[in-house]
């Protein structure tokens, strides 16, 4: 039969050297400044577009649910933003009216807190004088001068005959303004605002009304040429904003009718005032709310003699704050937006700096639209890194980082974690083994030092240990020596790393009751193998993390270990990564061996079966035959046979 080798890529070359940036970098990052400054210097245009889009997807469902009641596409659209303009009205009205009220009573209250602030002072400096006497510096203390006996009292100089004519004073008195003069310094300032509401609300009106031919050219603008990502994009962001949005909304109400209610329990004037600005402040992230208190907390202090007021409103705000942020946002939002928390910080920062207030209210939305286009979009595929919550490093990635860092501690709290939901050997086969193959894979190519090879055996080792049942004693794992009788042999292949996947296997068989010893390859070194022929070993296992030699090496040797071990069981386990040529049934043939196996559990489960048989006797090795069917998952291990159906042993 022909040697079969490991495939070329298997090989790769050694880590090439630093090159000079690319063009595509150059461009990519000219771009990146280009929009950027476009940003900021169209952001009078921008800024009503962005809010007009963010409030077509909040009154997408209203929409939604007109249409389903046969209403036309433009009617739909044109009363749920009439709606919205309407509440927004409403809102503003309401807060007029309340701050009318209260204005009557602003002298009082002004007075009030004047009185406070004078008691506050004068307590503070009591106690201050005191303290500085009780060190001996009095404070306020003045030194008197003592005079001379005799010396009569210094006069006050009477300087009123050489005294300067005082200025006459000068006043400027501005003529009255005209009724126009007037309406212009009110209306003036309004109409940027009043400008961007209005094309805010047109824009929102002719999105909702034509939202499916909206949709339509934006496929055709950005995705025509792949469909199905770009519309899973379009729908993945839809959702996510508006779920987000309605989320917000509902927390928000929830906040200011808490907070008004309170207030009125407390005994605050226009409690429903504080709830809605409370509601609509609660809208900028991490600032709002400590914004909505300020005012209320001076109109305890305004209208309540003591400070029992000031007290329980602090603690509404600060107490209602934290339950909302830490305890119903994560439970309402969940994973709905996919923002890693840094992100939500760093893009509040960003945005504010961009466009001031506003770009605070929208840094969420705004940076959510950037994580889906860059979890869709190759090219973007860094924002989706820099800004999603999704972990950066695949499992085995982080082993194999913790592995080289020297840190087993950390790769033992992720083990733990794993292990909640999982059983160790599943951990192993997909997060251990694959993470020390990266390793080996890494010191084929002379990537990895003797140190750094030496740092991972060790932390690998150290893990292994740490996971290790104490409850289940039978996992050993010895020093280079034979083992006992009646102990199966789990050998490591020539790898630098392949003792470690043969100790995570005589941990797995000693948790099954499988005594097991793990030992190096040297162990079935010519020089030892007549040594094992004198020792009743159940079974031997070779473990591999990378073929270094070709199926040659292990065809060769397990001629060699039948020579001296004719009836001994012998087991191959190999996981190489990106060989899929190693699952058929041609190398289980090349092989040789009584059974082979691609995972940890496989294994496991093979040595069970014939610790289960208590023979000692060998299955033939694996021919190739056109009717032989594909092995089973690790998942699925192989059924034990029947003593009926046991094939009959046949030596090489």
């Amino acid at each position: 039969m022909p040697e079969q080798r490991v495939p070329l890529d298997r090989r790769p070359a050694p880590i090439p050297a630093a090159q000079t940036p690319r063009t595509t970098s150059l461009l990519t990052l000219g771009t990146s400044v280009v929009v950027i400054a476009g940003l900021y210097f169209g952001r009078s245009v921008l800024i009503p577009i962005t809010l007009a889009v963010l409030l077509s997807f909040l009154l997408a469902p209203l929409v939604e649910l007109l249409h389903r009641l046969r209403m036309p596409d433009f009617l739909a659209a044109l009363l749920a933003v009439a709606l919205a303009l309407g509440t927004i009205v409403g809102l503003g009205g309401l807060i007029g009216t309340q701050v009318a009220n209260l204005t009557g009573q602003v002298p009082r209250y002004a007075s009030t807190i004047e009185t406070k602030i004078a008691t506050v002072q004068q307590f503070a400096s009591s106690r201050f004088d005191a303290i500085m006497r009780g060190v001996g510096r009095p404070f306020h203390a003045a030194p008197t001068q003592r005079s001379s006996p005799g010396t009569p009292p210094a006069q006050p100089a009477n300087n009123s005959d050489n005294s300067e004519p005082q200025p006459v004073p000068v006043e400027v008195h501005q003529p009255p303004s005209s009724a126009m003069q007037l309406a212009e310094q009110v209306v003036e300032p309004l109409i940027n605002p009043l400008a961007a509401l209005a094309i805010v609300f047109v824009v929102s009106t002719f999105i909702l009304a034509q939202r499916e031919d909206l949709r339509d050219r934006m496929i055709r603008l950005f995705g025509a040429s792949d469909l199905h990502r770009t519309t899973v994009a379009m729908d993945e962001a839809a959702h996510r904003l508006s779920r987000y949005f309605l989320a917000q909304l509902a927390i928000n109400m929830a906040f200011g009718a808490i907070i008004g209610t309170a207030l009125y329990c407390i005994g605050l004037p226009s409690p429903l005032l504080w709830g809605i600005i409370a509601m609509l402040l609660r809208f900028l992230p991490y600032i709002g709310a400590p914004l909505a208190a300020v005012l209320p907390l001076l109109l305890a202090a305004a209208t309540s003699p003591g400070w029992a007021s000031v007290v329980w409103t602090a603690v509404l705000f600060g107490g209602l704050e934290s339950i909302m942020g830490q305890v119903v946002e994560p439970l309402v939002y969940g994973h709905s937006t996919g923002l890693s928390p840094f992100a939500v910080v760093v893009a509040a920062i960003f945005w504010t700096w961009l466009w001031g207030p506003i770009g605070l209210i929208l840094s969420t939305p705004l940076t959510l639209c950037f994580m889906v286009l860059g979890r869709h979009v190759d090219r973007l595929e860094f924002l989706d890194i820099l800004l999603g919550d999704r972990p950066a490093l695949q499992p085995d990635e982080s082993f194999y980082q913790r592995m080289l860092a020297g840190d087993p501690d950390e790769a033992g709290e992720q083990a733990e974690q794993f292990l909640k939901d999982a059983p160790l050997s599943r951990y192993y086969d997909e997060v251990a083994v694959p993470g020390l193959r990266r390793a080996t894979i890494d010191a084929a190519r002379d990537a990895l030092s003797a140190q750094q090879l030496e740092r991972v055996l060790e932390s690998a080792y150290t893990l292994i240990e740490e996971l290790v049942d104490e409850a289940k004693p039978e996992a050993a794992f010895t020093e280079p020596r034979q083992a006992d009788p009646g102990i199966v042999l789990c050998v490591a292949g020539r790898g630098p790393l392949d003792e470690a996947a043969a100790r995570m296997l005589a941990q797995l068989l000693g948790e099954r009751g499988i005594a097991a010893h793990a030992v190096p390859y040297q162990a079935i070194s010519r020089s030892e193998l007549p040594a094992l022929q004198a020792r009743g070993i159940p079974m031997l296992c070779l473990c591999y993390l990378d073929l270094e030699g070709g199926i040659s090496h292990v065809r060769y040797l397990l001629r060699r270990l039948r020579r001296v071990l004719p009836d001994l069981p012998m087991l191959v386990g190999i996981w190489p990564q990106g060989a899929p040529a190693l699952h058929d049934e041609r190398m289980r043939a090349a092989i040789g061996a009584d059974h082979y196996v691609t995972s940890l559990q496989e294994a496991v489960e093979a040595c069970a079966v014939v610790a289960r048989r208590g023979e000692p006797a060998a299955s033939p090795p694996m021919q190739s035959q056109p009717d032989a069917q594909p092995p089973q998952p690790a998942s699925e291990p192989q059924a034990p046979l029947r003593p009926q159906e046991q094939p009959q042993p046949q030596l090489p």
